[in-house]
């Protein structure tokens, strides 16, 4: 028996990068997967398409309604939910140094849908990872561990969302899990023109390259059917975070 069989998966964000990823890994290890965008409408249907058992639900995780519609999706569709994928976010690059471009407009884009967005999905899908002794992923960042990341506002948002993960594993177990993944440098769309950063990772990296979503989606797997750990954020960086 495949490692998800019979288990049902929201990943947020899904539509590329770190979240397709994960949602291809989860399906091939027998999940049935609700895959998410907010944009890239296309590339989640097809993504959806794709796997042995998917639909695709356009919602906006930082909308209190979306995200009930979300969650409940899920289970109509499905009958019940056995994990959550907090993957959705975004950031802008601002230098951390340029203090004035970080202005509380920044600050609240970005933290509405990294942290709020993450608060409001997983507090409405608890009811139903309750019943199934299901599990919370978090997709956080090394930003949110070290003092580095596209911009402080990011990095900041990415410690919330790692001390949200521990906060949560305490108050909800044993009942439901909740982990993090950080990665660090992945190969996505949207690190696609981070040419210095990668040779930088390359350069001095024990594992002596970047991430692949691929990569970051073991770890998921992983933490979604390690039945005794939660609370924990698990870096996957290549082991910069040692240098």
């Amino acid at each position: 028996m495949s490692a998800l069989e019979g288990k049902v998966a929201i990943v947020t964000g899904s539509a590329s990068g770190i979240g397709a990823a994960v949602a291809r890994r989860f399906g091939a290890e027998g999940a049935s997967v609700v895959v998410n965008s907010v944009r890239s409408v296309d590339a989640g249907q097809e993504l959806a398409a794709s796997l042995p058992s998917a639909i695709y639900v356009q919602a906006d995780v930082a909308d209190p309604a979306d995200g009930e519609r979300l969650i409940a999706s899920a289970v109509e569709q499905f009958g019940h939910l056995d994990v959550l994928v907090n993957n959705a976010g975004i950031t802008e690059v601002i230098p951390h140094s340029d203090l004035d471009a970080a202005g509380l407009d920044v600050w609240r884009r970005i933290f509405e849908v990294n942290v709020f967005g993450a608060w409001l999905l997983s507090r409405s899908a608890v009811p139903a990872l309750r019943e199934r002794r299901g599990s919370i992923i978090n997709v956080t960042s090394i930003a949110g561990v070290r003092p580095t990341g596209s911009s402080i506002p990011y990095a900041a948002s990415k410690a919330a969302l790692n001390h949200m993960t521990r906060l949560l594993a305490n108050v909800l177990g044993p009942d439901v899990r909740v982990n993090a993944v950080a990665p660090g440098l992945i190969d996505t769309p949207w690190t696609a023109d981070w040419d210095a950063i990668r040779a930088f990772v390359r350069a001095n990296a024990p594992m002596a390259r970047s991430g692949t979503p691929e990569d970051v989606a073991e770890v998921a797997l992983m933490l979604a059917v390690a039945d005794y750990v939660t609370g924990e954020v698990i870096l996957v960086d290549g082991g910069i975070g040692l240098r």
